[in-house]
């Protein structure tokens, strides 16, 4: 007897009339082909966007060829790179991070600034997914001739940055993007990553959503270059203007920075466009006196250093990880920690002697 299936398969449309044969197979032939490491330089230096995608899409590839030929790439972008001012930007999820992106990035391109937008979006830990949405809240930048943005996920890696996300500098550098906007995943007080390959690093805060007890402690507010109080319009312009107060007292806590530079308080609407060419005006400002003073250059000296660290912890870690032994032996070792038959801090210290 013959039962019904409550699915239906339906024949494919197949390709539209309009649409040239040879063209299809173009296209279909450039998205198998692997592009060659000098052949996406070239394509990077002639500014090509498609290019730094594919070269991003790379780099954070967890193969260990299109490792190799991701090093390979950065390794001949670097001399290309380092001429732009790198800001990076957070605060707490709803602070309007992506509004006011869009608005400062806008503001850049119409100037005449190439911006390169590196939006970090949280993946979640139950699925491994992450939304990257980005693009989609981005509807006028994502369209500007002189804007590139590329969302990548946080995946495991702390501090609110992407893992590749300083290979991503460099390419975009290297591509001619002389302004860098570097989007977190605002996860609070421990975004200390995105501070150590940023020049500038602006911490975008509410009024009247509790940021104000929060912000006096130590921590993130400690490393900002710049306050800025978003959502600044309408009924919120008056707490806005008292919050920026209190911040302002509470800067005054804080040592003198290094730099040289006094953290400002500021206000803008990303809404209404109000005070977003204040705040270029003030990391102009900014540049200026760090660049005359030499912190500037002593920082991305810094910036290289952390970079080498994080590289070699990395590069450990899987290696740890991908020893065939070691995997087959760290089951056995969670297995005896999970029947009290040993501690973890023993099964930890027995797996590393075997590394």
């Amino acid at each position: 007897m013959d039962h019904k299936s409550a699915l239906n398969q339906t024949k494919g449309s197949g390709s539209p009339q309009n649409v040239n044969p040879a063209s299809a197979n173009k296209i279909r032939n450039s998205r198998r082909k692997e592009w060659s490491v000098e052949y996406l330089f070239q394509k990077i230096m002639e500014r090509d966007q498609a290019a730094v995608s594919r070269a991003i899409t790379l780099i954070e590839s967890n193969q260990h060829q299109h490792q190799e030929k991701a090093g390979l790439l950065v390794e001949k972008c670097l001399p290309f790179a380092n001429k732009s001012i790198r800001i990076g930007i957070t605060g707490v999820p709803g602070v309007g991070k992506s509004t006011f992106i869009e608005s400062f990035g806008t503001h850049l391109a119409d100037a005449g600034k190439r911006v390169a937008v590196l939006a970090v979006d949280p993946t979640s830990t139950v699925s491994g997914g992450s939304i990257l949405g980005d693009k989609t809240r981005m509807e006028t930048l994502v369209n500007h001739k002189n804007a590139f943005i590329r969302p990548s996920p946080s995946g495991d890696s702390l501090g609110g940055v992407a893992k590749k996300t300083r290979e991503t500098i460099i390419l975009c550098e290297a591509a001619g993007f002389d302004t860098l906007l570097i989007e977190t995943v605002g996860v609070g007080q421990s975004e200390t990553t995105v501070h150590s390959m940023t020049d500038f690093f602006l911490l975008l805060k509410l009024a009247g959503a509790g940021d104000e007890l929060q912000g006096i402690k130590r921590g993130i507010m400690e490393m900002a270059d710049a306050i800025v109080i978003n959502k600044a319009d309408g009924e919120n312009k008056k707490p806005a203007e008292k919050a920026r107060s209190e911040f302002r007292r509470a800067l005054h806590l804080y040592p003198p920075k290094e730099s040289g530079w006094s953290p400002n308080v500021l206000l803008c609407s990303a809404l209404d466009h109000t005070g977003i060419e204040d705040i270029w005006k003030m990391i102009t400002e900014f540049e200026t006196t760090v660049k005359e003073n030499k912190h500037f250059y002593h920082k991305r000296r810094q910036q290289n250093r952390f970079w080498l660290l994080q590289t070699i912890n990395e590069h450990l870690k899987s290696r740890f990880y991908n020893n065939p032994e070691i995997k087959k032996e760290l089951q056995n070792q969670m297995d005896a920690v999970e029947k009290n038959e040993t501690t973890p801090f023993a099964a930890a210290n027995y797996l590393l002697s075997m590394d």
